[in-house]
């Protein structure tokens, strides 16, 4: 049986327009509430991190070469070195332990 692509494509399209307008078609007032102001402010954050993460860990042919960058980044990040900094720095660990446990 041969499906028709376009209307996976119609569905999509509409399925995420929805998601785009309702928000700002029903909700017209300023949300007052502080949870649900704070949850919305964070939605972004978590999302990015729930997305990159698995992506750090499997990205190279050893787990434990990831784990050590992914950790060099995060101390890097943490003392403020600049993103140039805390991404080569990140890549320089992890090339140097693919080829030491290679």
């Amino acid at each position: 049986m041969r499906t028709n692509i376009y209307i996976y494509i119609a569905v999509m399209a509409i399925v995420t327009y929805l998601i785009r307008m309702l928000p700002l078609t029903l909700i017209r007032k300023k949300i007052t509430n502080k949870f649900i102001r704070d949850f919305l402010y964070y939605v972004p954050y978590a999302t990015l991190a729930a997305m990159t993460f698995p992506a750090i860990l499997y990205s190279t042919s050893n787990v434990w070469a990831a784990t050590a960058g992914f950790l060099a980044a995060l101390v890097l990040a943490y003392r403020g070195k600049s993103l140039l900094t805390v991404a080569g720095s990140a890549c320089v660990v992890v090339f140097i332990l693919e080829l030491i446990l290679h």
